[in-house]
């Protein structure tokens, strides 16, 4: 089927908007609140757009769809090769649509540098919607590693009071793991001559090379995830980013390395990938655990959500490394889902930060009696992020699960203990804010949400109640990717 290059619009439009953005002047009131809808605009058009992905994505249908391929450096047989399954479409969708709520929870917050604030943003929508699309090893790496130069401006920048180091962490931390993936993809191009993921993903490699690309992979998308240990960076930079920067981090960023693993690891290293399985689930299982028991133990709301993200992932990983059908469909769910939860949960700590400009839990209580409408919102997350029957965490926890069960009973009894772990840290971060003696004036003074901030969070709050009463709407377009690369693990 032909389409036009709708692929190549989403991914260039913002690159248009920042050529805009940077050719208006910034003198005036006036100009500075064009640039505040015109970016919010751009945003909602390239969501409308991905939409018709989703409208004209067959189901039924194997391989990649929307298919561009054009030569990019004929020298080197390197192409401007992208398009999607239903692995990318939805994490694409996913991108696309926090996008606008970025740019509309930052309306009163930002007003430094905002010309720079917005350009970057589009920057950065760019570049994630180029990495879940990319077909080519080195096209897919320049987007993956670009993700980093508008992230490390956003939290130095516009961050907290740590946010130089917070920045350089992140940045060090996931640049090195990307140079050890820059290698694998070279040796790939030559043990096979060619950098086309679809003919890679197909490739024979021989065993004792699988190993070694193996784990180049394995640390560059461990990082990304991230897993334990190598996960000291989120927590400092979910910390000292601001709001959106926290929501698209944790929204879509970590998801790099769960994408990472489906695209590359486990249908092009198969062997290596069933040989390791065990210590990635071990590992996975700790990070459960471990960061949940470490969530327990702080006062930061941001930082407790940060390391439950570390755990959230934890599943993610155990599900992929599952190698059946319930545990991939789990962890993909699982992303799906954390990519809207997470991000609510970082809104919902913005809408009191921009308020009492504090995250210290001693500071709030009996929130419920000047902010109703608020606590409702924030319970409606917290339960959808324990894993509540009927929300979209339910459904992706309880598929990993089921998945790791049937692979390895040991880990999965473990890792479900994270689930009451998970209820223990997030009931007691919503009791802490929300119930209590409302004593303190200028918690009193607080108003309700505003009219803005309840049109930013009802879509999220549809999007979580329809991901956990009808999850096929989501699972049924992934199932012919995932049925390939459970082939290609098959003994």
């Amino acid at each position: 089927m032909n389409h036009w290059p709708l692929i190549s619009f989403l991914v260039f439009l913002p690159i248009l908007g920042i050529v805009c953005l940077a050719l208006h002047p910034m003198k005036s009131d006036c100009q500075l609140r064009f640039a505040k809808y015109f970016t919010l605009g751009l945003t909602v058009v390239n969501f409308a757009a991905s939409l018709f992905l989703l409208k004209d994505f067959d189901t039924a249908q194997t391989g990649f769809q929307f298919v561009e391929n054009a030569p990019w450096w004929p020298s080197l047989g390197l192409n401007y090769h992208v398009g999607i399954d239903g692995i990318s479409l939805w994490l694409v969708l996913l991108s696309t649509f926090l996008m606008p709520i970025c740019i509309a929870c930052s309306w009163d917050s930002i007003q430094h540098r905002l010309k720079e604030y917005l350009m970057a943003f589009l920057l950065l929508e760019t570049m994630m919607i180029g990495a879940f699309v990319s077909l080519d090893t080195i096209l897919f790496y320049v987007f993956f590693e670009g993700l980093l130069i508008p992230m490390f401006i956003l939290i130095g920048v516009w961050g907290g009071p740590r946010r130089v180091y917070a920045s350089f962490k992140f940045f060090l931390y996931t640049l090195l793991g990307s140079v050890l993936m820059l290698v694998a993809l070279i040796a790939l191009y030559l043990q096979t001559k060619t950098t086309d993921i679809t003919v890679l993903m197909n490739a024979d490699i021989p065993g004792n090379i699988q190993l070694w690309l193996w784990w180049a992979f394995f640390i560059s998308f461990a990082v990304k995830m991230p897993m334990w240990p190598v996960h000291t960076w989120l927590p400092d930079a979910h910390v000292e980013a601001p709001t959106a920067g926290s929501v698209i981090l944790a929204g879509v960023l970590l998801k790099m390395g769960g994408y990472g693993f489906l695209r590359f690891s486990l249908p092009m290293l198969p062997d290596a990938s069933i040989q390791y399985a065990p210590i990635v689930m071990a590992l996975s299982v700790i990070a459960i655990i471990y960061t949940s028991l470490v969530a327990l133990a702080q006062t930061d709301m941001k930082k407790m959500i940060a390391y439950s993200s570390v755990a959230h992932m934890g599943y993610v990983t155990l599900g992929l490394f599952s190698f059946n059908q319930q545990g991939i469909d789990g962890a993909m769910f699982q992303m799906l889902s954390h990519g809207i939860v997470s991000a609510a949960l970082f809104l919902c700590v913005g809408v009191v930060y921009d308020r009492l400009h504090t995250r210290d839990l001693g500071r709030y209580g009996g929130l419920v009696n000047n902010m109703p409408r608020y606590a409702v919102v924030f319970m409606l997350f917290t339960l959808a992020s324990v894993g509540l029957p009927g929300t979209g965490g339910f459904v992706g926890e309880f598929l990993s699960l089921l998945g790791a069960f049937r692979a390895n009973t040991m880990y999965a009894t473990l890792a479900t203990s994270g689930l009451i772990l998970g209820a223990c840290y997030m009931l007691w971060l919503y009791r802490k804010v929300i119930f209590g003696v409302l004593d303190k004036d200028d918690v009193k003074a607080m108003t309700d949400l505003s009219w803005r901030e309840i049109l930013i969070f009802v879509p999220l709050v549809i999007l979580v109640f329809w991901m956990g009463i009808y999850p096929t709407t989501f699972l049924k377009p992934m199932q012919p990717a995932i049925h390939q690369v459970i082939a290609r693990l098959a003994p």
